[in-house]
């Protein structure tokens, strides 16, 4: 490799500087006193060190070579007297689709080190279990002759591990099932499948096992002649749960306003809301479930029909239900574009419409919490090499700080693992953006919500959009804030903030593509800090530190990034 002339160590950090800001495309070799070459270590934490003091300025030249006066400045007024809200400690929550449990041996997967590690670092956390094919699975039990034995509560949390060549099977077998589950969407036909104690078995391992709370759907296209649910199906489970002593909360149905379109069935609200009451009386009379969540309707977001279903539902059955449940999509996969990903209008959507379910609720069933029970990006399954890129994390994180501010107690995120392209973990199981991003959101941020408003001072506008918490207590002292923040432009943007939050040390965690540009945004990789995020190996992740810096009224919030900023000393009032 040709090198560029070796440089003095005093000199590296201009050399570097020329780097960065794209001036030099050649790689320096620097050197030390007496001529030793300074090791790449070094040079890359003298990178980093580069990347995050551009991050906060007393009115210093950016890390683009711009001048200051020309990136554009956002007033953040914060406020740290009073909540706005207090959410539930398992506020970003997961999902797991039914569609894995089509082929039964799937539900093996749920063994492997590599997603249990992935799913602790999400705890505390709801695991839903349901989606489409939901209803369209019958439970048939085996009587202990399942495919596999239950596992002992040691082999269950890993003291046994998967088989290196099962689970490579399964991994292959797995994706050549995607391509039937995605055909059959398409042609909107569903086949109805049996499960037995094995899929039970797995996800109660899974989920105790990696600290999560079950959430099992039942299907609720179990009609009788009278079109009410029969709900014998539901009660055999219900018993076989019960003797295992599983503890868990329940559904039933999904998307009740597309029965019709999927199965030929049309289950209006107040019927539906009379088959809850009667799942509820089941459960009462059960003395493991009788103090039990139960969840719903699990209806699609407000139009048309769907506002009267849940309108009709809680009228009738909002007395049976722990929290109301709905599902928001911002985009139909088969026709989202990028620009719908950065999209502030295509954003603002969800305001709208949690603002109708809140209304709906309030009218009909005031005081019930209202939970989003399922959403990613698009719906469809997602869309295909956007849902799953580092562009996604942008209609993320604004959801996940939307949601907070409106009340919504809980967000279950489409899917952990599971058919479509809004994934958390692709096929291999490997780590999406996505999936780093809510791993931060879960160790960073609070329940506890603050209000923060940003007065734009030239050109910042919509396409920098922040949220303000108290930081998680479980990692920061009280009085601590984090700030949420994305900037959906290709330009840098300087954010001012006000005392005392700009007399705070402050932890910076900075997400970025590992590419520049608007190439990068269509990647599956993702940089914290400058570092890219991998696995160290299955039962570990990487240091997801934040870089600690100095007091200053400025933070710079880089072109097309995702940022948690944490102030460590604000000594917010409503964080104590």
């Amino acid at each position: 490799m040709n090198y560029l002339k070796s440089v003095p160590f005093r000199m590296c950090l201009m050399v570097v500087v020329l780097i960065r800001s794209r001036f030099l495309t050649v790689p320096v070799r620097c050197v030390g006193v007496g001529g030793q070459e300074v090791s790449g270590s070094v040079m890359k934490s003298l990178l980093l060190l580069l990347s995050v003091l551009s991050l906060r300025t007393h009115g210093a030249r950016s890390s683009y070579g711009s001048s200051p006066d020309r990136v554009p400045v956002l007033d953040l007024h914060l406020d740290l007297s009073s909540l706005l809200h207090r959410l539930d400690p398992r506020f970003l929550s997961v999902t797991i689709d039914a569609s894995l449990a089509a082929e039964e041996r799937s539900m093996l997967l749920l063994r492997t080190q590599k997603i249990r590690t992935l799913a602790k670092a999400l705890s505390p956390a709801f695991l839903r279990f349901g989606g489409t094919r939901q209803d369209f699975m019958v439970f048939d039990p085996k009587g202990g002759q399942q495919l596999t034995a239950a596992p002992s509560a040691e082999e269950a949390c890993g003291a046994v591990q998967l088989p290196a060549l099962l689970e490579g099977d399964l991994k292959q077998n797995w994706t050549q099932q995607l391509l039937l589950l995605q055909k059959e969407e398409h042609q909107g036909r569903y086949r109805r499948t049996q499960f037995t104690e094995l899929t039970v078995d797995q996800l109660q391992s899974f989920s105790s096992c990696c600290g999560l709370d079950l959430v099992f759907g039942l299907n609720a296209l179990l009609r009788t002649a009278q079109n009410r649910w029969n709900s014998s199906n539901a009660a055999s489970l219900l018993r076989y749960c019960e003797s295992r002593r599983y503890r868990m909360s329940w559904e039933l149905g999904n998307e009740p306003n597309s029965f019709e379109k999927k199965a030929g069935i049309r289950v209006d609200g107040g019927q539906l809301g009379r088959d809850f009451t009667r799942l509820r009386k089941m459960m009462s009379e059960s003395s493991l479930y009788r103090d039990a969540g139960l969840f719903g309707p699990d209806v699609g977001q407000p139009r048309d029909h769907r506002a009267d279903i849940l309108g009709g539902f809680l009228q009738s059955g909002g007395g049976a239900i722990d929290a109301c449940t709905w599902h928001h999509y911002y985009v139909d996969g088969r026709a989202a574009s990028l620009e719908d990903f950065l999209d502030p209008t295509v954003l603002d959507s969800l305001a709208v419409k949690t603002g109708e379910v809140l209304e709906t609720v309030k009218r009909a069933s005031p005081g019930t919490p209202v939970w989003l029970g399922e959403t990613s990006s698009a719906f469809g399954g997602g869309a295909a090499g956007l849902s799953d890129s580092f562009v996604a994390g942008f209609m993320w994180l604004d959801k996940l700080g939307l949601a907070a501010r409106m009340g919504l107690d809980v967000v279950m995120r489409q899917v952990l693992v599971g058919a479509g392209s809004y994934h958390l973990l692709d096929d291999d199981l490997n780590p999406l953006p996505d999936y780093w991003l809510s791993v931060l959101h879960k160790r960073l941020v609070g329940p506890e919500v603050l209000n923060v408003d940003a007065v734009s001072g030239a050109g910042g506008g919509r396409r920098v959009r922040s949220y303000l918490h108290c930081a998680n207590r479980r990692s920061y002292r009280d009085g601590a804030v984090v700030l949420m923040s994305m900037n959906l432009s290709p330009r840098p943007v300087r954010m001012q903030v006000p005392v005392p939050v700009s007399n705070s040390t402050v932890e910076t965690f900075v997400l970025q593509s590992d590419r520049p540009g608007m190439d990068g945004l269509r990647s599956r990789s993702v940089k914290l800090n400058g570092v890219l995020l991998e696995m160290v190996d299955d039962e570990t992740l990487p240091l997801l530190a934040g870089v600690p810096l100095p007091p200053s009224d400025h933070l710079q919030l880089p072109a097309f990034s995702l940022a948690f900023f944490v102030f460590t000393d604000a000594g917010a009032a409503a964080c104590r």
